[in-house]
């Protein structure tokens, strides 16, 4: 079985307080990308993990990996070999590993189906994976895991995802956070969330990765309704009108940056 870990975007995200078990409670409008990250399974006596793709050297230790905490979190009736195939850069605002779990869900759910509980289970590897199990539009509150489905204006919207191949940790962003509170993510569709919400971890990212602004720069430059980082960084989006331009914007981009092309699920 195959089984695509789509790229996870945050058309908006609104940090709203820190709370006391340290985390922040955030409001964020997530989307998803029509590409990714690939996860095939077969049939095995254990459960294995053999990692290849551009950025497999990034994830060095298999046994420390999202994917097989995700295959020890389901039940099943045998063990699997997972292949993935590693498209999307590591820490880079993106969910990937997040991704890849939310596709081994997928998977397993296709084959044997989920337990009641798997949000639950979903939670304890990491805030997102909730959201990337369904990898469809929704708004996310708490630390993300609290999640509602919307309907999306924006499905089949062409998108450019640039990443300046800088890798940048979750953690330091937030913690760089000015501490203020700006507002809830405003009402509307889809499309009037996106542009007016905004992206409060923007700033603590670009202090610790100028080439941030690069990129936003470079894409602006293209013509897109909207350019945005998506998550912590450093992977910035933009949206655009036709394939046509972002196809043209993707051939702009320096040679030295990462890029994927594709649409909104």
């Amino acid at each position: 079985m195959i089984e695509t870990a789509f790229a996870k975007i945050n058309l908006a995200l609104h940090v709203r307080r820190r709370r006391e078990d340290g985390y922040h409670e955030l409001e964020t409008l997530f989307a998803f990308v029509d590409a990714g990250d690939r996860l095939s399974v077969a049939p095995a006596e254990r459960d294995s993990l053999h990692v290849l793709g551009e950025f497999a050297g990034t994830l060095d230790d298999p046994f420390d990996n999202i994917v097989m905490e995700a295959l020890a979190a389901l039940p099943r009736q045998q063990g699997w070999a997972v292949t993935l195939e590693k498209n999307l850069p590591v820490a880079a605002g993106l969910g990937g590993g997040s991704a890849d779990a939310g596709a081994l869900f997928r998977l397993v759910e296709r084959e044997y189906g989920l337990p009641a509980d798997w949000p639950a289970r979903a939670l304890k590897l990491g805030a997102d994976v909730p959201a990337c199990v369904r990898s469809e539009t929704c708004v996310g509150r708490g630390v993300g895991e609290e999640l509602e489905p919307v309907a999306s204006d924006l499905a089949g919207t062409p998108v450019l995802l640039v990443n300046p191949r800088l890798p940048l940790s979750t953690g330091p962003v937030f913690k760089g956070w000015d501490g203020i509170d700006h507002g809830p993510l405003p009402a509307g569709s889809v499309r009037e969330i996106a542009l007016a919400g905004r992206n409060d971890l923007e700033a603590p990212a670009l202090a610790l990765c100028p080439a941030i602004g690069d990129v936003l720069a470079a894409l602006r430059q293209t013509g897109p309704w909207l350019a945005r980082m998506s998550g912590s960084g450093a992977t910035c989006f933009a949206l655009y009108d036709s394939a046509a331009q972002r196809d043209a914007a993707q051939a702009a981009m320096p040679a030295g940056w990462w890029t994927l092309a594709g649409a909104l699920r």
